[in-house]
Formats: C-alpha cells, sequence, structure tokens
C-alpha cells in the first residue's frame, strides 16, 4: 500500500503533492507495524517451541535415567540376596554334625551381577561345607595346637585390582598333603618317581572326583565339592586356588572377573583416550617435576615418600602400556600420574586426570579389548565407553616393557659357542648393588633372559657370600659406589683370592670418567658400563661373551 502511493507521487508530469505523501508515510508506517507485529509472533511461537523442545529433551533424559537406574537394580544385587543364608544353613549342619564354629561373614552388601550370584551359588556353598567337613579336629588336637574350642571359618566377598575375589578361611588342620600326593598317586594323577611339589598336589584336588575324605557324605568333599567349585569358576574365566594359612587352616580363594557392578573409579587421559582405574587400587595421585625424576637402568623412577620410608618405583606411562600413541610432554609442564597398589606398587603417568566417577562397570567387549588389561567397559556422560583397565595387568603389561626384547638376544648369548645349537647351562649371576631399585631392575632384566640370579647389598657382602661357597657364581655385576667394600675394593679383593682370579666382573655405575674406567679395567674388570647409558641389549651380549 506504502508503495503504490509513493509510485502514483513519482508519476510522470506529477508536481509534490503534501497531502499524498503524508498518506504514503502512514500508510509505510501501518505496513512496518504489521511486519513488527508479525515477527514479534513468529519470536513467540520459535520460544515457545524452544521451551517445548527444552522440556522434551529433559523428559527423555530423565527417562532414560530412570530406565538405566532400573535396568541397574535389575542387574544389580547386593551379595547377600543369594549368599545371605549361607551362614544360618552352615551353622544349622555344624549343629546336626556335634560341631562348634564361629563364622563370620564380610562383604554381602557388594552389589552384584544377579546371574554372576546365581552361577556361584551352589559351588560356594560346596566350599563351606568343605571347611566345615575338612577343617573340623578333636578338641584336644585343637587345645594342643592352642587354638579356640570352635572352628573359625571367615567367609569374604569383595573386589581387588578389579576383580570379584570370593575367599572361605578356616583355622583347621590345614590340608592333608600325604593323603593328597597318595590318592593323586593311586590314581596315576602323578607317575612314580615323580616329585610331589606343595603346589601342584594343591592344584590336583580340582581333578574330576579327587576326594581325601574317608566317607562320602554331603558335607565332605574337598575333591568332588572342589572340582564343582573349579568348573564353575572356571566357565566364568575366573581362577581357583587351594593353600595352606599361616599358623594353620586352609583358604580357598576364587578370582572373577566382574561382569557388573557399581564401583567408584578414578578417569584419566592417555594417547587422546579415556581411560577408568578402580578408585581401590589408587594408593595416591601424584604430580612431579620432570626435571627431577631419577633414572636407573634407562627408566625413569621416582621417589615417593610413605610410611615412614622412602620407596623408588620406576614409572611407566599408560599409553606405552595400552599401546596408544603418547602426547609430547609440554616444556616445563609437570608429570601427572597415579601411585598403583598393585604388585607393590609401581606408577602410572598419565596425561591428565579427568574426574572420580561411581558408575556401573559392565563386561569387557568380546572383541577388540586386550584381555590382559581390560577388566570391563562403563559409558560416560555423553553416551561415551571407556575401558576399564586391571591394575595387576597393568603390572605384568610394566613387567614386559621392562624385558622386552630381552629373551631373544639372550638365547643368542647362550647358544653354544661350537655351533651345535645346543642351549648352555643355567648361569648363576650374582649382582652387587646398594640401591634396592637398581637391583631389582637388574634382576628382573637377567630372570627374564634365563639366568639365575642372587643379590647383595654391598661389596663387603658379596665377598663373604662368594668365600662361604654358598652356590657356584659364573659372574658378577657390581655397582663402584658402596657403602662398606666399594666395587673397585670387591674387583680388587677377588683377583687376590685365587679361588676368584678368573670370575669375570661386570663394573655397572654412575661413574662414567675416563680416569675410573681406566683404574677398573686395570684392577682387571672384564667390563666397565655406565648407567647413563645403559643397554639392555649392551649388558646382555657383554654377559653372553664373557660366559
Amino acid at each position: 500500500r506504502a508503495g503504490g502511493a509513493l509510485a502514483r507521487l513519482a508519476g510522470p508530469g506529477r508536481g509534490l503533492d503534501p497531502d499524498a505523501l503524508s498518506a504514503a508515510l502512514d500508510a509505510l508506517r501501518t505496513d512496518l507495524r504489521g511486519i513488527e507485529a508479525g515477527l514479534a509472533a513468529l519470536a513467540r511461537e520459535a520460544s515457545d517451541l524452544a521451551r517445548r523442545q527444552a522440556g522434551a529433551a529433559s523428559a527423555i533424559d530423565a527417562a532414560a535415567a530412570r530406565v538405566r537406574t532400573q535396568a541397574e537394580r535389575l542387574a544389580l544385587v547386593p551379595a547377600e540376596t543369594v549368599f545371605g543364608g549361607f551362614a544360618r544353613s552352615l551353622r544349622e549342619t555344624a549343629r546336626e554334625q556335634g560341631r562348634e564354629i564361629d563364622l563370620t561373614v564380610t562383604g554381602l552388601d557388594l552389589p552384584l551381577d544377579r546371574g554372576l550370584l546365581q552361577i556361584l551359588k551352589d559351588p560356594v556353598l560346596h566350599a563351606l561345607r568343605n571347611a566345615l567337613s575338612h577343617g573340623a579336629e578333636p578338641p584336644e588336637a585343637r587345645r594342643r595346637a592352642g587354638k579356640p574350642p570352635a572352628l573359625a571359618i571367615h567367609f569374604e566377598i569383595g573386589l581387588r585390582g578389579g576383580r570379584l575375589h570370593i575367599g572361605v578361611h578356616d583355622d583347621g588342620a590345614g590340608p592333608n598333603l600325604p593323603a593328597i600326593e597318595a590318592n593323586a598317586r593311586r590314581r596315576g594323577l602323578l607317575s612314580p618317581g615323580e616329585a610331589a611339589e606343595p603346589d601342584a598336589l594343591l592344584g590336583l584336588v580340582f581333578e574330576p572326583g579327587f576326594s581325601t575324605a574317608q566317607a562320602v557324605d554331603t558335607l565332605s568333599g574337598r575333591g568332588f565339592g572342589l572340582s564343582v567349585v573349579a568348573d564353575a569358576v572356571r566357565s566364568l574365566r575366573g581362577s581357583v586356588r587351594l593353600e595352606p594359612r599361616e599358623p594353620w587352616g586352609t583358604s580357598l580363594v576364587m578370582s572373577l572377573p566382574l561382569s557388573a557392578s557399581r564401583r567408584t573409579l578414578l578417569l584419566v587421559e592417555a594417547g587422546g583416550a579415556v581411560y577408568a582405574l578402580p578408585g581401590a587400587s589408587v594408593e595416591r595421585l601424584l604430580r612431579h617435576e620432570r626435571a627431577r625424576l631419577g633414572r636407573a637402568l634407562g627408566r625413569p623412577v621416582l621417589s615417593i615418600e610413605g610410611d615412614g620410608a622412602e620407596r623408588t618405583l620406576p614409572v611407566y606411562t599408560l599409553s606405552e602400556l595400552v599401546g596408544a600413541p603418547s602426547a609430547e610432554p609440554v616444556e616445563g609442564a609437570s608429570l601427572t600420574a597415579v601411585l598403583l597398589r598393585s604388585a607393590g606398587g609401581f606408577v602410572l603417568a598419565v596425561e591428565a586426570l579427568r574426574d572420580v566417577r561411581t558408575l556401573l562397570v559392565l563386561p569387557a567387549p568380546p572383541i577388540g579389548a586386550d584381555a590382559a588389561i581390560v577388566s570391563g567397559t562403563v559409558i560416560l556422560p555423553g553416551d561415551v565407553p571407556a575401558l576399564v583397565l586391571d591394575p595387576e595387568g597393568l603390572a605384568a603389561r610394566a613387567a614386559e616393557a621392562r624385558s622386552a626384547g630381552i629373551a631373544g638376544g639372550a638365547a643368542e648369548s647362550r647358544a653354544d659357542p661350537g655351533g651345535t645349537g645346543a642351549a648352555a647351562p643355567r648361569s648363576t649371576i650374582l649382582v652387587v648393588d646398594d640401591s634396592i631399585t637398581t637391583r631389582t631392575l637388574e634382576k628382573g632384566i637377567l630372570e627374564a633372559a634365563g639366568y639365575r640370579v642372587v643379590v647383595c647389598v654391598d661389596g663387603q657382602d658379596a665377598l663373604d657370600r662368594l668365600r662361604a661357597d654358598i652356590e657356584r657364581v659364573d659372574l658378577v655385576v657390581a655397582d663402584v659406589e658402596m657403602p662398606r667394600l666399594d666395587g673397585f675394593g670387591l674387583l680388587k679383593a677377588l683377583r687376590a683370592d685365587e679361588a676368584f682370579a678368573r670370575l669375570p666382573v661386570i663394573l655397572m655405575t654412575s661413574r662414567g670418567d675416563a680416569e675410573d674406567v681406566n683404574r677398573g679395567l686395570e684392577l682387571g674388570a672384564d667390563a666397565y658400563l655406565t648407567k647413563q647409558k645403559f643397554d639392555q641389549r649392551q649388558l646382555l651380549d657383554t654377559i653372553g661373551q664373557l660366559l
């Protein structure tokens, strides 16, 4: 409308009519107000749609959360749901048998997968009854041993290192090894001349039909009963062991991967991915200046104080252990790491600490996950999956990383020099070093290479051991700087003793000055290696040449 009025004003031969111009401007204002009203209405509709969409998304999220919660409740139940009645059943059985027991149970409040508990129900009850049957002793025998009159049985359920552990412990007479051996030989499980090691004998009780009970009844059965236990545990990809307790008694321990449970997890980042570590396996979170890290045998080490003592532990990067690409550390950035309790403790360097959360741990994916180090999976916010790592598996992988590539070189070093291909007899190497970290690392490297290793804390300790002739030593690897008697003093004493004058000695030290090297070689060292330039292959090649 405003456009038509303006067109008439601008027509040919027309003058500027003030009234017409005013009318055109009024029409233009009216049109603009209409447009503004339309835009306002459109904005209100868009805002209303946005609110509706937000409400719908919130309702969907709430519904999904309720579904997840219900699914968890269906999948996870307290262990007491299945195992809670075992204590009363065992006490009734003991009363029927005229036996007195002191039963304690821990861990019944642990939430676990319902299906897992159902599979373990009968095997665990077997294990408890077996403890009652085979742990029982005459009252007089318990009195002579200083035990309380009642047989003590401890039934425990717990999480350790990313796995479910179920233990049945008693303070009875302990495994009857002679009876186990006799039964094993009678059944042909041991050949007539075969030595019967205790660990091997205890493994035989899981054979089908194996029993040392004098009479078979519903209670006896650290034989057939334990076969049932072993079959069930192995079907769940777990392990079971029987072992004597100190000072007396027996322990039956089942270790199983977790199929589903809610656990507190530490989320860390490595190689651009997020991983989860069981919170119970984390001893401490660490930040340390990289420039202050020590080194031992080519591996970074970190000294940590705790419990009134200082420990020096090797440092491994998580990306190294999981096989992920490692990000280059930012210059001047601190080392971010986790101190793990697993395997005596080691330091795990990560790129970042992300969060601590309590999450539902689901089974590890059947394809694509490294079963040696992965114990499960979790779903992070945003439906992002992350792998749950097994600290024990990481510790084993760290040990493999330390000795990677050693076995092949060691085999070459020990090959028959005559070219016949026959392996040389296993040699014994004496490692002498006052640093427990260096001793441990050297011992691990050499044992991985197939050598037998004994250790001493200084030169005097080594000299005394050699002169005592405790074992035949084929070669000595010694530090130089040590208390009481240093490496030079040890070498001098050995070369002066006719019995050890030809014993190969390798000096390995942080003192790499030409003067020190010359002194060591003049005193009769067969080789002189420096720790700053330590190379595992060089050490093994040198040992192979000297032996």
